[in-house]
């Protein structure tokens, strides 16, 4: 049975960085191989930590392979195509009565709060897509509700 999976919005630095994430994967896979052997090597497997780690890390190494591979069929890469509208791509200024911030908007498996990189699926993201400077928001947030109002968009 196949299921509808959902394609996942990736800037173009976002897919680059898919795409090398997924290389180097599998330039360490054959070093987690070799590994492996050498731990089979030793004898007991019952009481050896080496080959718990090294099996350890050769499935961790396949799990990441097929990880990155799906993502990267399911990507597809977002252009902004208007510079007056919130989108993937946008640098955001919202403003609120505690002040301003700004927030990058990009592709669903890049978002990073802490660097204020925000995707369309978080809450602030979500509310803001498709707005326009001047354009008022009401976000649900963890912290509580929060208005904002479109500053700049570029």
């Amino acid at each position: 049975m196949r299921y509808n999976t959902p394609m996942i919005r990736s800037t173009k630095k976002g897919f680059e960085k898919l795409k090398k994430d997924y290389q180097d994967a599998v330039r360490e896979r054959p070093i987690a191989v070799a590994d492996l052997r050498k731990a089979r090597e030793m004898g007991d497997l019952s009481e050896n930590g080496y080959y718990k780690a090294a099996r350890f890390k050769l499935s961790h190494i396949d799990y990441l392979l097929r990880k990155l591979s799906t993502d990267i069929k399911k990507s597809i890469i977002v252009e902004k195509t208007d510079k007056n509208i919130v989108g993937v791509g946008s640098t955001v200024t919202l403003k609120s009565e505690k002040g301003e911030v700004t927030y990058s908007m990009v592709g669903d498996l890049e978002a990073d709060p802490k660097e204020k990189k925000i995707s369309l699926l978080s809450p602030i993201g979500s509310a803001i897509a498709g707005k326009k400077v001047g354009d008022s928001v009401t976000i649900q947030t963890p912290s509580g509700e929060m208005k904002y109002s479109i500053g700049k968009i570029s």
